[in-house]
C-alpha cells in the first residue's frame, strides 16, 4: 500500500463530519449516529441528501454549494477517495457536508425512518449482464433498502454513461408504477437546454439563485469520469423518479410470477 494512501487514511479520521465505523460492523448492527445526523452532525433541521458511491464527492461538494439550505452526505467505502472530498469540504468550510465510509449494503445501519429526503447515484458500477443485475445500486434489493429511510415520494437521481443500466432502471420504475419525473438518454443534447421539466424537481432557498438557473447549475457539476466520457463523445443518461415507501419493488418477471 502506498505511503500517500496511508497518510490520507490517517488524516481522514481527523477531519470534521467524517463517520468511519469499526470494521467489525455487520449488517443489522445500528451505528450510534442513526437518527442523529441532524442533531449531532449538522446541528440543524435541514433536509438530508445522500450521494451513494460518491468517490471523491464531486456531486456532494458541488450540490452543497448550490443548495446551502440542505445537508449532504457522501457515502463510499474507499477511504482514499473520501479523503479528497472531506479535505476539500474542510478547506472550503462547507458546514453542510459530511462523509460516511461504509459499503452501501450496510446503509440501513446509519439512517432511520424518514431521515433522508433525496438520493443521488452518480456513475455507479453498471454491473453489466443479467446475471450481475442484482448488484446494481438501482436493483429491487437496494431500492427496497432505501425505502426504509428515504421519505415517501423522495427523489432518486441516476446519472450514468451506461445505456444498459439506464434502461434497466427506467423499466423498473415504469414496471412498478413509480412516478418518473424526467428521463433522457442524452442529457446535454441541445434540445434539452431549457430542461423545463427539471425545474419542477428541484427546490431550494433564496441563496441558490433563480429557479430558472437551477438545472444548469446542477448539471455544470462534472465528475472526473464524466469529463472523460464527454471527451470521447459519449452521451450521458439521466433519470429522476419518486420512490413510494408503500410499494415493494420487484423485477417485472417477478411480479408476473406472483
Amino acid at each position: 500500500m502506498g505511503k500517500n494512501k496511508l497518510l490520507r487514511w490517517a488524516e481522514l479520521g481527523t477531519l470534521d463530519k467524517v463517520i468511519q465505523p469499526d470494521a467489525s460492523l455487520t449488517l443489522g448492527s445500528d451505528h450510534a449516529i442513526k437518527g442523529k445526523w441532524k442533531s449531532e452532525i449538522f446541528r440543524n433541521e435541514n433536509p438530508i441528501v445522500l450521494e451513494l458511491g460518491c468517490g471523491k464527492g464531486e456531486y456532494t461538494l458541488g450540490l452543497s454549494e448550490i443548495f446551502t439550505e440542505r445537508n449532504f452526505i457522501g457515502v463510499d467505502i474507499k477511504g482514499a477517495r473520501l479523503w479528497r472530498g472531506a479535505k476539500t469540504a474542510s478547506e472550503k468550510k462547507l458546514n453542510n457536508v459530511a462523509f460516511l465510509r461504509t459499503r452501501i449494503e450496510f446503509i440501513n445501519c446509519f439512517f432511520t425512518v424518514d431521515e433522508v429526503d433525496e438520493i443521488w447515484i452518480i456513475f455507479p458500477d453498471p454491473y453489466t449482464g443479467k446475471r450481475n443485475s442484482n448488484k446494481r445500486l438501482t436493483c429491487p434489493w437496494f431500492l427496497n433498502t432505501y425505502r426504509n429511510f428515504l421519505k415517501s415520494k423522495g427523489i432518486i437521481h441516476l446519472k450514468t454513461d451506461n445505456k444498459e443500466l439506464y434502461n434497466y432502471t427506467r423499466k423498473l420504475v415504469t414496471d412498478n408504477g413509480l412516478e418518473l419525473l424526467f428521463s433522457t438518454d442524452d442529457l446535454y443534447s441541445s434540445t434539452l437546454i431549457d430542461k423545463t421539466v427539471l425545474k419542477e424537481v428541484y427546490t431550494c432557498g433564496e441563496k441558490c439563485g433563480s429557479r430558472e438557473q437551477i438545472p444548469e447549475k446542477i448539471f455544470s457539476i462534472r465528475t472526473y469520469y464524466e469529463k472523460g466520457f464527454l471527451k470521447k463523445g459519449m452521451t450521458i443518461n439521466y433519470l429522476a423518479f419518486r420512490l413510494d415507501k408503500n410499494k415493494t419493488i420487484f423485477h417485472g418477471w417477478e411480479k408476473t410470477k406472483e
